[in-house]
């Protein structure tokens, strides 16, 4: 599934399938323009927020740290 297969589908909507697809093709990092690639990383990035069950197996490739703000 494409990133623009998405348009429209919500976040709620996603399954564990459509998430490793998603992770497979940053992983690889294959992409025609470096546009899809960003949309896709803020896509797994908007389900981490919303869904983070799904992208556990994937937080490596969001690069999220935790930040002391004390």
């Amino acid at each position: 599934m494409k990133t623009q297969d998405l348009t429209g589908q919500t976040v709620a909507g996603f399954t564990e399938r459509d998430v490793a697809e998603l992770a497979q093709r940053l992983d690889q990092d294959d992409y025609g323009n470096v546009f899809d690639g960003l949309n896709d990383w803020h896509l797994l990035r908007a389900i981490a927020f919303q869904r983070p069950e799904l992208v556990e197996p994937y937080l490596y490739l969001l690069d999220l740290e935790a930040y002391d703000e004390a």
